[in-house]
């Protein structure tokens, strides 16, 4: 079962916007924390995508 979230620290999870924008098959995800308090808009954060073998820009979902 998931934690129950304690305070403002939430879990997200992270999608590359140039591998669904391909329409390869595969996702890239990573899953983070932010502090909703103080974050309230949706991040957007630069990782390294293993499929497509190159820092992408990635997008909170969800």
């Amino acid at each position: 079962m998931a934690k129950k979230a304690k305070g403002n620290r939430v879990q997200v999870i992270m999608e590359c916007t140039e591998h669904k924008a391909s329409g390869m098959p595969g996702t890239s995800r990573y899953i983070t924390v932010k502090n909703r308090k103080n974050t309230t808009e949706r991040l957007e954060l630069k990782k390294y995508n293993p499929i497509l073998k190159k820092v992408t820009v990635h997008k909170e979902i969800k």
